[in-house]
């Protein structure tokens, strides 16, 4: 299986290549050749597997350069026991009233990063050996919240890497600045932004396809890769969550076998719902794919409205963070491989997005989109509601993101009457978000630091995650903040680690 870009189907390279490198040369991103489908007896296999098997098995159909054993080897380490908590790595649960929350937040850094960002390391350091590089991988990660600390966790002294993180100032939890600044590892490198995720996304995809400092770091001995979802390494683990639900609903015996589900996704940058995507192409019998988001409603619209995407609208600062994009990069994936990998269409629209801020989708090859994807979005207040009434109604605690989706999902039942089983991707503990979850609870917030996690923890009865509670006491080691046109230049810090 090869992988081609989604603005040049010509340039092909291997499963490792596009590992390696993150995003193609012309700035698109890499797609497989083909999706490979799994059989009713397949997932009846995959049923009997832990959680581990079941991603090695996932990841496998689509990396075949990779051999059973490697792995194998690399879930077993990305999933221990010791990392997780149980080998219960992404734990599907059925609230009291009748909700499937599939719980993505359990690894070391409690969001649902962890479950690709444990896993990219071993892709990324096995391609590197497997394609002959000998250059040190230097990891540029934009974050809005959750994909930094979740890349510093798992790129933390890699032999053979450095990584740097860019977040944005003034738009990210406390919590979620907290332990990125306090990221502990000689290779790694936080930086503060003055602007928005946007603007850190676009200025790290620019350093990717800039000859100057391309040529600057590889005569430094250095390569660029990157942990967004942009780099195919990073979006092949999660596929394996949601095939894994699937498996879950059967033996729970809350499904039967080739039974459909939904899945509901609070949704930013588009990755985690294309994840779905690939598992019902892959044959996991999924009716609708329900995209939640906030205020920052771009994905909303652009199904709403028929395929016309348009970033030219007010930028808002809300309480789920992670989700505050207005540049969804995930969704040229989607767009190449629903239009029949029509690379030429999709360049053309990029190049839209690019100059003018908009692009619509030609109905033919919107139609097939629009008939799979439902949408909505809420604001600040009713994600608050949603976080009271679930906690206070149906007895279980979610963050502000899982609340989007939470509410996102009831509007549409309420206006479809779909019953289908469905399945709710919860993407962070809400001990990441403590204040605003205090507030949605009726509480007043009363302190500040780590201390928030013990009034959230006396307030709701609940348990604190042990990574967050290992927070108490770690200094900062970072606090340089940069405005966003310095971030080009910003890359020499890498030849200093």
């Amino acid at each position: 299986m090869q992988y081609i870009s989604t603005r040049d189907k010509n340039q092909r390279v291997s499963a490792a290549q596009a590992i390696a490198m993150g995003i193609a040369p012309d700035g698109g991103l890499f797609c497989p050749t083909e999706i490979p489908k799994l059989t009713q007896d397949d997932i009846r296999a995959l049923c009997e597997k832990d959680y581990r098997g079941r991603s090695a098995a996932v990841i496998g159909r689509f990396l075949k350069e990779f051999s059973e054993e490697e792995l194998a080897g690399f879930a077993a380490k990305a999933y221990a026991d010791d990392r997780f908590g149980s080998s219960n790595t992404a734990p599907l649960v059925k609230t009291e009233g009748g909700k499937y929350i599939l719980e993505l937040w359990h690894g070391p850094t409690c969001a649902f990063k962890d479950m690709a960002l444990q896993m990219l390391p071993h892709l990324l350091t096995a391609s590197l050996r497997k394609t002959g590089e000998t250059r040190t991988a230097c990891i540029l990660v934009a974050t809005s919240g959750d994909t930094g600390k979740a890349a510093l966790d798992g790129f933390a002294d890699v032999e053979g890497t450095k990584i740097m993180v860019y977040y944005p100032v003034d738009g990210v939890s406390t919590m979620q600045k907290l332990q990125m600044v306090t990221q502990e590892g000689r290779n790694v490198q936080v930086c503060a932004i003055r602007g928005n995720f946007d603007d850190a996304q676009s200025a790290v995809k620019k350093i990717f396809t800039d000859p100057e400092t391309l040529e600057k770091l590889d005569r430094q001995g250095m390569m660029l890769s990157s942990a967004n979802s942009i780099n195919w390494g990073r979006l092949v683990p999660q596929i394996a969550y949601y095939v894994s639900a699937y498996c879950d609903l059967i033996t729970s015996g809350e499904i039967q076998m080739g039974e459909p589900m939904n899945v509901c996704v609070p949704t930013g940058n588009f990755g985690n719902i294309l994840a779905a995507y690939f598992a019902r192409e892959m044959g996991i019998p999924i009716k609708k794919l329900i995209c939640a988001s906030n205020e920052n409603n771009v994905l909303t619209d652009f199904f709403t409205s028929g395929g016309t995407y348009d970033r030219k609208r007010p930028f808002h600062t809300t309480i789920s963070p992670s989700m505050d994009i207005l540049i969804s990069s995930n969704l040229e994936r989607l767009l190449f491989l629903a239009s029949g990998y029509n690379d030429s269409a999709v360049a053309e629209m990029m190049k839209q997005l690019n100059e003018t801020g908009s692009y619509t989708v030609p109905a033919d090859i919107f139609a097939p989109i629009g008939e799979l994807f439902e949408s909505g979005c809420c604001d600040d207040a009713a994600t608050c509601a949603t976080i009271r009434r679930l906690f206070e109604q149906e007895h279980y605690l979610c963050d502000t993101h899982t609340a989007v989706a939470v509410s996102v999902y009831e509007d549409y039942r309420a206006r479809t009457g779909d019953t289908t089983p469905t399945v709710i991707a919860s993407t962070a503990s809400p001990y990441k978000f403590c204040q605003s979850v205090i507030g949605a609870l009726g509480g007043t917030v009363t302190t500040d630091g780590t201390e928030l996690l013990d009034q959230l923890h006396e307030m709701t009865g609940t348990e604190i995650p042990k990574p967050l509670a290992a927070l108490r006491g770690k200094q900062p080691r970072f606090d340089l903040v940069i405005d966003k046109e310095e971030i080009l230049a910003s890359t020499d810090l890498l030849a200093k680690l």
